[in-house]
């Protein structure tokens, strides 16, 4: 049936989720290397896991999509919410990881306002920042590209594609872990 376009299940939404999740989070890994080949010089493989992703941004991005979908052009507000959610959620992410590894994977303890090395007030500005470039421009722009992918399709294709992104982060989060512990 050409041209009908079928109305999103509970399971179309989840696999859209997750589709940004993987998303997100590939970008955020690519900010943090340029970010380290910037103040290192050289690459840098960033974050807790083997893959090129950064979890924190992928939940990080899923967290302000869906606490923001209802705000439409209120940036300031945006920002207000991505700043302290982001802020809340690196300071969670941080505590967890050193109580599980004993690591600390960024420390801030030498920036203006931080808060146990944890967050800062210079890098909540950022993420504020970058959480409205965000919502603004990055996402309706993703959004729109994987509605105009997914139109009209049975989504099994997706569905694999999930699955296995899920399982190879399974795997990766496994063998990440056993080479902190």
């Amino acid at each position: 049936m050409e041209g009908v376009i079928r109305e999103k299940t509970s399971k179309d939404i989840i696999i859209e989720y997750i589709i940004y999740f993987f998303f997100y989070a590939f970008l955020g890994w690519i900010m943090e290397v340029i970010y380290a080949l910037f103040i290192h010089g050289h690459f840098v493989n960033r974050g807790f896991l083997f893959g090129p992703i950064c979890p924190i941004y992928g939940f990080g991005a899923i967290i302000l999509i869906m606490t923001t979908k209802k705000l439409y052009k209120r940036p300031v507000l945006k920002f207000i919410i991505a700043t302290v959610s982001f802020t809340v959620f690196e300071y969670l992410v941080s505590l967890i990881l050193e109580m599980l590894f004993g690591l600390r994977w960024w420390d801030y303890t030498n920036d203006f306002l931080n808060i146990q090395g944890r967050v800062s007030l210079l890098y909540s500005i950022f993420w504020g920042v970058i959480g409205v470039i965000v919502l603004e421009k990055i996402h309706p722009f993703i959004q729109n590209k994987l509605q105009n992918i997914t139109k009209g399709n049975t989504n099994k294709l997706e569905h694999i594609i999930c699955l296995s992104l899920i399982f190879i982060l399974f795997i990766d989060v496994i063998f990440s872990a056993m080479g902190y512990l």
